[in-house]
């Protein structure tokens, strides 16, 4: 594997499951989640675990898409970005949806031409490199973000 693709896989399994410095990631910080604290609200209108999840799902999904040059859209829930939880499976089933969307993304990643990195993919000409780069910092928002709902929750925040 080139090492440009090594480093950015490297990037964004640190960013999703994979031990890392700087605390919790994304998919830490779910662990020992429950269905009940995953669909706690902080307040009207605020989002949830659950739907944060789904959300950093579909986004992993797109991304993959926008790599992979795949047209068709099959991603298993319908709407776009902001999902309504209740309209979903389970919670273990979406925590199942993010992993799958993860390793169908590392995949994408891991097969990306090293030479097309600084080509872009989406429709504001924004470069392979620079999404894979986001789709991780992406992930470690959306992490501390979950720990902050559990502590909200008055949850212990930790996890890895």
């Amino acid at each position: 594997m080139h090492p440009s693709i090594a480093l950015l896989v490297d990037l964004v399994d640190e960013a999703f499951d994979h031990a890392a410095w700087h605390g919790p990631t994304l998919y830490g910080s779910l662990k020992g989640v429950s269905a009940g604290q995953a669909a706690w609200r902080p307040g009207r209108g605020r989002h949830s675990i659950r739907e944060i999840t789904i959300h950093a799902a579909y986004w992993k999904h797109a991304v993959t898409k926008r790599l992979t040059g795949e047209t068709r859209w099959l991603f298993p829930l319908e709407g776009a970005n902001w999902f309504d939880a209740a309209r979903s499976r389970s919670w273990k089933e979406d925590l199942r949806l993010l992993a799958d969307e993860h390793r169908q993304l590392r995949k994408a990643i891991a097969a990306y031409p090293a030479r097309a990195l600084r080509k872009p993919v989406d429709r504001r000409k924004q470069s392979a490199e620079f999404t894979i780069r986001g789709i991780a910092a992406h992930d470690l928002y959306h992490a501390g973000q979950i720990q902050l709902l559990k502590k909200l929750q008055g949850r212990k925040a930790g996890g890895q």
